[in-house]
């Protein structure tokens, strides 16, 4: 029986101090998310675009990409695009909120490019993109595509009606990522459009931020208002 007792109590006691243990992450997850809140409320954003020059980023600015009423305009609507072509910061980003307004005039497809890496001595770019399209069901606004690497879509869209409702075609749309670790959220004309977190380990969580104009036909996809919050 004295040993029956010792061992029910040596489970018990374990249960008790793995509960403790549980409640103490708990704890830390919940201060930790308690100050990327704090920090996201406090953001400081600072342009990333001067709606001037190309001051800070590089690319084709000869062919691919130009400058008009204050936005960075890729593509044309006279002639077919080529091929894939990306302007992209000179600097990598970590976790961060990246604000951008965009438009679609055309059969166009682009996107913003983030936690990308360029691939030398090559026009492409490979990592995450916020991608967007032309087409009555909202496209591909709102979804997240992993560009040269897995080249599928990631994870499931949310709130999509929400979305539709409030996209506006041929006029600017407000889009926002936000990148804390491995989670990230994609955020349409203040619809949450996409809560994804990154399971692989070897998949970068850091690089360059790029906007696209996608090889097809006569198009133009503009941005402007480019902004950034960095994280801790």
């Amino acid at each position: 029986m004295k040993d029956g007792k010792k061992l029910f109590c040596f489970p018990f006691l374990f249960s008790l101090a793995s509960v403790g243990c549980l409640l103490a992450l708990k704890g830390e997850s919940t201060n930790a998310q308690l100050r990327v809140q704090a920090a996201i409320e406090a953001s400081d954003f600072h342009p990333l675009f001067n709606g001037k020059t190309f001051s800070g980023w590089e690319g084709d600015t000869t062919n691919s990409f130009r400058i008009a009423e204050d936005a960075i305009v890729g593509g044309n609507l006279q002639n077919k695009i080529p091929r894939n072509e990306f302007l992209a910061t000179t600097r990598c980003f970590t976790n961060f909120i990246l604000r951008a307004e965009c438009k679609l005039l055309g059969p166009c497809n682009a996107g913003i490019q983030f936690r990308t890496q360029r691939i030398p001595n090559h026009h492409e770019v490979t990592g995450f993109q916020a991608d967007m399209s032309v087409e009555k069901d909202g496209g591909y606004w709102g979804k997240l595509y992993d560009e040269s690497r897995r080249n599928r879509i990631l994870g499931v869209s949310e709130n999509h009606a929400q979305m539709l409702e409030r996209l506006k075609a041929d006029d600017w749309n407000q889009y926002e990522i936000r990148c804390e670790g491995p989670r990230i959220q994609l955020f349409l004309n203040g619809v949450r459009t996409l809560d994804y977190t990154e399971i692989d380990p070897a998949i970068p969580q850091f690089g360059i931020i790029a906007v696209q104009i996608h090889a097809g036909p006569p198009s133009e996809a503009w941005y402007r208002t480019i902004s950034i919050a960095e994280l801790p």
